[in-house]
């Protein structure tokens, strides 16, 4: 027994190799913002009204026409539809957060919803492709955290009215990667926050969002106002991961990742830690991999959350000896960074 369990806690920390393949994207701009819906179809965004779009698997980004007005925006969220018709979503004070859609495949956009809170910041948007609803997420504002649903594949927003949205002092979510804000059709709807109050998830059953908000404090980096949970996702009912840290200290490895086996009753910090903080996170079903980045790495779990170990670049593959870093957000198999960076997992690093 005791020789199993050596071994496993030899597996849990061995770094595994096969990364992320470094593309070309024809842009400086920080991207934040990706999302793929498969076929190799997926858009990615960034400063400075920055929106890219790939319909061949990312062999070649297509730059897109800047939204009118938006050319000094930071687009933070991107959601698609298909490969012509996506929502970009900015972040900043106020007026600043904005909604623009096409659907001519990026050639022209609409200004869809500006953000009437003059002190509000919007932080996330999540729209159901194959459904008309949607969900987005804003900073507090008199005190409460900003929430408003679509049901029209965003072309018009109402403010969610529910209770027990009330934010402690200081605290916010984290436009770092547009996955703070989490919505399962099935099980209900998300999102986590920081700030010196701590990490904490605010969480319904109702998917209406019509219903009460119940709030838990997570087993993560907290207490000050960079540091908390920055990313959350679901497998199914069961497995949620929550990652985060603080962005001011990358490499502090404590308290930057942790799940829930029980649909979100009880949250455990995870026994293996990723390497340091980490902005993002994602599931991969076809491997039943979980992949988180950051600034200083990527590592994967195959457990559910509760051991992660690094995913180191492979020399033999001539893999870029830093292609495992300097990552801000995750939509697999593609990841995107600053000053345009953007990769996409080999088909080899999850296996196991």
């Amino acid at each position: 027994m005791r020789t199993v369990v050596m071994l496993l806690a030899i597996l849990a920390v061995t770094p595994v190799h096969g990364q992320w393949t470094l593309e070309t994207s024809n842009t400086t701009a920080d991207l934040r913002g990706i999302h793929s819906i498969g076929n190799g179809i997926a858009w990615a965004s960034g400063t400075n009204g920055t929106v890219l779009r790939t319909e061949d698997g990312g062999y070649v980004w297509q730059s897109c026409t800047v939204p009118p007005g938006a050319e000094k925006l930071d687009f933070r969220g991107i959601q698609a539809f298909d490969a012509n018709t996506a929502i970009v979503m900015s972040s900043g004070k106020g007026d600043l957060s904005r909604l623009y859609k096409t659907t001519d495949g990026c050639h022209s956009w609409n200004l869809i919803f500006t953000n009437p809170d003059k002190d509000g910041f919007w932080d996330a948007i999540v729209l159901n492709r194959f459904d008309k609803d949607g969900e987005l997420l804003g900073d507090p504002v008199s005190g409460k955290f900003a929430l408003w649903e679509t049901e029209d594949k965003g072309m018009t927003w109402e403010r969610v009215q529910a209770k027990g949205l009330d934010a402690g002092t200081d605290e916010g979510a984290f436009a770092a990667s547009n996955s703070s804000l989490l919505l399962d059709e099935s099980f209900g709807t998300g999102f986590v926050t920081g700030g010196p109050v701590g990490a904490r998830i605010f969480y319904s059953e109702d998917t209406s969002m019509r219903g009460m908000f119940s709030v838990q404090h997570l087993p993560l980096s907290g207490g000050s106002p960079a540091s908390g949970a920055f990313s959350i996702e679901n497998r199914e009912w069961c497995c949620w991961v929550a990652v985060g840290g603080d962005y001011t200290k990358p490499n502090l490895q404590n308290l930057t990742a942790a799940f829930t086996h029980d649909g979100g009753k009880s949250w455990t910090a995870a026994k293996t830690q990723p390497q340091g903080y980490r902005s993002a996170v994602a599931y991969e079903s076809a491997s039943k991999t979980w992949v988180t980045v950051g600034p200083n790495g990527t590592d994967i779990s195959s457990d559910d959350g509760k051991n992660w170990r690094a995913l180191r670049p492979d020399a033999a593959r001539h893999e870029a000896a830093d292609a495992d870093r300097n990552w801000n957000a995750l939509s697999l198999p593609f990841v995107v960074g600053p000053h345009g960076r953007i990769g996409k997992l080999n088909d080899v690093a999850l296996k196991h």
